[in-house]
């Protein structure tokens, strides 16, 4: 535990950090509430969903631009630092040091969802039910665990690919596009239904659109648990490629290659 806590802070220091704290504000917290009204305004307009469904789902994927960047950050990083092969001398388990780097970044992201879903409710009038608002935390947090797992993914492919930002900010595209948080599901063509139903965000979405909805928590828990299957099958995702990725560079002696 002390491995996973201590080691995801001192990465993320070290590796995602920002030059002020207005570039933090304006990247990670103005951005996401710009585009929340947005699509807000432009779901009016086009009659295709009332404000919840924009305000919620914006606010769950407002954790994707910190947990997916990095996500893959804390990896690829360490390649272009040049610092990887001291990282792999460690005696320590390389799982868990690379997995323990998804937590901080899962707490940016929670953060940012909160802020967007406060602010965003605020300014556009939707009011969440109080007995919601536990479920939500849980709710947001589950969704940015998943979404730094996912980045964790996209991390362990820097450990081989080039350009691996590349992915990266297509990956976040196809968030925005197939997870159902700015088009209902039921719009979409069914292939773009099951490939949004494998990427984090798309359960989180709904569960947290049901408690705001005043459902309660169980009818919530089913697309949480499905979440929550997500980002368990990118952990084990991002740990497998890392193990065959690692090995890989030792065998063609690339590991600080770029």
């Amino acid at each position: 535990m002390r491995l996973l806590a201590v080691g995801g802070v001192i990465a993320y220091r070290a590796l995602f950090n920002w030059t002020t704290p207005s570039m933090f504000v304006g990247t990670l917290l103005v951005g996401p509430l710009f585009q929340l009204l947005f699509f807000a305004y432009l779901g009016r307009q086009l009659g295709v969903a009332d404000d919840s469904f924009y305000i919620v789902g914006n606010a769950v994927l407002a954790a994707s631009t910190a947990c997916v960047f990095g996500g893959t950050m804390a990896v690829s990083n360490e390649r272009r630092f040049g610092t990887l092969g001291h990282v792999l001398l460690s005696p320590r388990p390389r799982t868990l040091v690379f997995l323990g780097r998804a937590i901080p970044y899962a707490g940016n992201g929670l953060l940012i969802a909160a802020f967007s879903l406060v602010v965003g409710s605020a300014l556009l009038g939707l009011r969440v039910p109080l007995a919601a608002v536990p479920g939500l935390a849980v709710t947001l947090a589950v969704g940015a665990l998943s979404c730094a797992f996912f980045g964790l993914t996209l991390g362990a492919l820097g450990l081989r690919f080039r350009d691996v930002w590349l992915v990266s900010n297509v990956s976040v595209s196809l968030l925005l596009l197939l997870t159902g948080v700015n088009v209902p599901a039921d719009h979409l063509p069914g292939w773009m239904r099951v490939v949004g139903g494998g990427l984090p965000i798309t359960h989180s979405a709904e569960a947290a659109r049901r408690l705001v909805d005043g459902d309660g928590f169980g009818a919530a828990l089913p697309s949480l648990s499905k979440e929550a299957a997500v980002g368990a099958a990118y952990a084990v995702t991002a740990a497998l490629l890392l193990k065959v990725f690692e090995a890989e560079s030792r065998r063609r002696a690339s590991l600080d290659t770029l």
